[in-house]
């Protein structure tokens, strides 16, 4: 797989979830950099250069003057509309309501690592044509 210099941003993901994401993230996109927001101050300071992908928790955990990721994301779509954002959940109607609000098709917590997870991660950070190896 190729390196790439991708940048993705996990928010409002919990210690152990944080962890399985990064992994997942990081076999993905080999030489790309996962980094994490916590609350409102360590997000708003992650957007002052912003990343190429967030991947979202559809409850937010942490310290965040929202509580749902839907409604991050309604707020980065207007906001910063070029940022791409994705849900993490495995809730179909959690992610239909995501896209709705402007996000990719994301993926739940039983997907991670899967060849389907890695594909939309891959396509999501423009790394779309090794996909296809």
């Amino acid at each position: 797989m190729e390196q790439t210099s991708r940048r993705v941003l996990l928010v409002g993901h919990c210690g152990p979830d944080s962890s399985y994401l990064r992994i997942s993230v990081s076999s993905a996109l080999p030489g790309g950099q996962v980094s994490f927001a916590n609350d409102d101050s360590e997000f708003q300071a992650a957007l002052r250069n912003p990343p190429d992908l967030i991947l979202i928790n559809r409850v937010l955990d942490g310290m965040f003057s929202m509580e749902s990721g839907v409604e991050l994301i309604r707020f980065l779509r207007k906001s910063y509309p070029q940022i791409k954002t994705m849900l993490v959940s495995n809730y179909p109607e959690a992610q239909e309501e995501a896209i709705a609000a402007g996000a990719l098709p994301g993926f739940g917590k039983r997907q991670l690592g899967s060849k389907e997870m890695i594909k939309m991660l891959r396509e999501a950070a423009g790394v779309g044509e090794a996909t296809r190896a």
